[in-house]
């Protein structure tokens, strides 16, 4: 044992936070449980920290009996008078055990007067060398789990929180990042797939949970999570930071594209302009931090519909037919918008409907306008129908035979046109009787009357009708101007000479972000080129090359 184990303890409390009492209560427990390892299970032991000797007091204590009983707990009364010890029955004797090397001559003295009553003979110099390596090992096992619980009470409350660190090593595809006092692992599953690190980059990134386990607390990381995004502008927008600015909802695929809506208390503070910054430098700074995702900004609206045209964004939106009962809503755009509403793979419908939490349907107006135009001819061929009835009930919302057949009469009597409730009978009779034998010669349930092109979550302005409350169709306002990002002048319609060359979809696509002409593109960034276009990076350098080698040509 070390003489001055007191201001040991003492510094160590210190240093790493722990209170002394705790160190010498877990010391004091440590040398008992060794003492009885060595000394026996049947002895009565007590420890003591001496806080002038800065040491470990052990004792053993025994009980005085009128028989003889378990040699080293129990000493028989006649033996203990012949010992010189004055005790009655019952009473019980504490007797020192001098075990540190400094004590050698007291407990040979110990040893030669009550040997024979204590039975300890040379298990004490044997138990010296296990009681100075049992407090090493205590101290030692105190100070890692001191150290563990301080990291984990200073991470705790960083949860949801950015840290910035430097990565390490990996293993078995997690990477280890060094936070300075401990280190974190981002998982597989918390990664971006396009983002690559070594060792020795810095990163930032989520504090997505503290775990605590038998090794320690564990502070797992995300690079993929929406709380990125959403900590990273407020970092950067200062309104954002000071609740003038919310982001009202985030959707995100990593790596890709991540949608934000955001609001504003204050009504001289525009959500959208404050996050995009001047000339855009706010943005694009969480750009840059994100590896070149691409960021829509939003506004945010209570109304659905509008929220919902918003977050469709750049694409334009003609009507609207909204299912506020299935929580649904069906986007009618133009043809030439089509392409840019479902986005690539359906990735700006899908993050739409994340986004806004509707269910979103997208058709494009020549479609609906085909489809509308049969199911007007079958209503009007009902009995008890007309061609100005087909149209009533249409404007009204009964856009095919199956709608009337499960509609109500009270609802079709009150259409103008119908003939009051006999009316009604007749014409929902009618319809009953085409879907029936529509069913019977498909063999199944009839196809709705437009089908979904694309799902993503409608946005539109829910306008209740008299007659169908749950379902409406409406023109959808006109769109006040959304800077989803630093908008680019507007470009002509009609495809410049040059870009004919290139596909249709990627053209139009270019001429919508501002490129009139193949001279225009010749010199692009191919990152910018790839954002303007929705393209990868790759898909945009084929593109770059193949301008340059229609430019070449058209030079020669």
């Amino acid at each position: 044992m070390q003489p001055n184990l007191a201001l040991v303890l003492e510094q160590v409390g210190r240093d790493k936070g722990i209170d002394k009492k705790v160190l010498i209560q877990t010391l004091e427990q440590a040398i008992l449980t060794a003492a009885k390892k060595v000394f026996g299970l049947n002895r009565e032991l007590e420890a003591q920290f001496n806080e002038e000797t800065g040491q470990v007091d052990l004792f053993q204590v025994c009980i005085v009996t009128e028989e003889p009983g378990v040699l080293g707990r129990d000493i028989p009364k006649r033996e203990a008078e012949k010992h010189g010890l004055v005790a009655e029955v019952g009473d019980e004797l504490l007797f020192q055990i001098f075990y540190a090397d400094s004590d050698v001559e007291r407990a040979a003295e110990q040893e030669r007067r009550y040997g024979n009553l204590l039975d300890l003979h040379d298990t004490v110099k044997r138990f010296g060398r296990i009681a100075a390596q049992t407090a090493k090992q205590v101290i030692i096992q105190r100070i890692r789990e001191a150290e563990r619980d301080n990291t984990y009470n200073e991470y705790k409350d960083r949860k949801g929180e950015l840290c910035t660190g430097i990565v390490r090593r990996f293993e078995r595809g997690n990477i280890i990042v060094d936070l300075g006092k401990t280190e974190a692992i981002l998982p597989v599953r918390e990664q971006v797939p396009r983002e690559n690190y070594r060792a020795g980059d810095r990163i930032v990134a989520y504090v997505l949970d503290i775990e605590r386990n038998a090794r320690g607390p564990q502070i797992i990381l995300s690079r993929a999570c929406r709380g990125l995004v959403e900590k990273l502008f407020e970092q950067e927008v200062s309104e954002i930071y000071e609740k003038i600015v919310r982001i009202e909802a985030c959707a995100r695929e990593p790596g890709a594209r991540t949608k934000i809506a955001v609001s504003s208390r204050d009504r001289d503070v525009d959500p959208v302009g404050a996050c995009v910054g001047m000339k855009g430098s706010r943005v694009q700074a969480v750009v840059q931090e994100l590896r070149g995702e691409k960021i829509d900004i939003v506004p945010y609206s209570e109304d659905p519909a509008r929220f919902v045209c918003n977050a469709i964004a750049p694409a334009e939106v003609s009507r609207v037919v909204i299912d506020a009962e299935n929580h649904t809503m069906e986007l009618i755009v133009p043809d030439d918008k089509l392409s840019l509403a479902i986005g690539k793979k359906g990735q700006n419908v899908r993050l739409a409907s994340q986004l806004t939490g509707w269910r979103i349907d997208i058709h494009a107006e020549s479609k609906v306008r085909e489809l509308e135009e049969v199911e007007r001819r079958v209503l009007a061929e009902l009995d008890g129908s007309s061609e100005e009835l087909s149209r009533t009930l249409f404007r009204l919302g009964w856009r095919s035979a199956q709608d009337v057949a499960e509609a109500r009469i009270e609802e079709l009597s009150a259409v103008p046109g119908v003939g009051g409730e006999s009316g009604a009978r007749r014409l929902k009779a009618a319809a009953a009787a085409f879907v029936a034998e529509e069913r019977r010669r498909r063999g199944g349930e009839l196809p709705r009357a437009i089908e979904p092109a694309a799902s993503a979550a409608p946005d539109s302005v829910v306008v209740q009708s008299e007659l169908r409350p749950h379902r409406t169709v409406v023109p959808v306002p006109e769109r006040p101007q959304v800077p989803v990002r630093p908008p680019p002048p507007p470009p002509p319609k009609p495809a410049p000479p040059g870009l004919e060359a290139l596909d249709p979809d990627i053209a139009a696509r270019l001429q919508d972000a501002g490129y009139t002409s193949l001279e225009s593109m010749e010199e692009e960034d191919e990152e910018r080129l790839a954002r303007a276009a929705d393209l990868t990076l790759d898909e945009a350098r084929e593109l770059k090359a193949k301008v340059r080698r229609l430019q070449a040509l058209a030079r020669k």
